[in-house]
């Protein structure tokens, strides 16, 4: 079997694959100062509003349709569209749509750890505490 036969999919055991209640993720790359990730979200589902203190975001929407809340102001991308997070920025992308939205993250700063996250709102109940 060569290299070119071997699927890519990632696999739900892997520690580079995290299913969330929002959907999943799966990092693709990273570095001591950077992580590239796929990111999954299902439809009419949305991720925390929150904000990070280490880290910057970048994302780009490569399938779908995403609207995007940063600082409390909001935005709608379409594939191609992209917009960066400045750290210590509020930010939320939501799914509008019924069809899954796939967007390509990049994460930029000296700690990319996910415990650098401070929920401000949670549609999971996981603010807090």
């Amino acid at each position: 079997m060569s290299d070119a036969d071997i699927e890519t999919v990632p696999i739900p055991e892997s520690p580079l694959f995290d299913r969330r209640p929002w959907g999943s993720f799966t990092v693709l790359d990273e570095g001591s100062d950077y992580k590239v990730k796929r990111i999954e979200v299902l439809g009419g589902k949305r991720l925390s509003y929150q904000k990070h203190s280490k880290r910057a975001e970048h994302w780009t929407v490569v399938q779908g349709i995403a609207k995007v809340t940063i600082d409390g102001d909001e935005s709608i991308l379409y594939i191609g569209d992209c917009t960066s997070v400045p750290v210590g920025a509020a930010h939320r992308i939501e799914n509008p749509g019924e069809d899954i939205l796939i967007l390509i993250e990049v994460q930029m700063g000296p700690y990319l750890g996910e415990d650098d996250i401070v929920r401000l709102q949670d549609d999971f109940g996981r603010t807090g505490g």
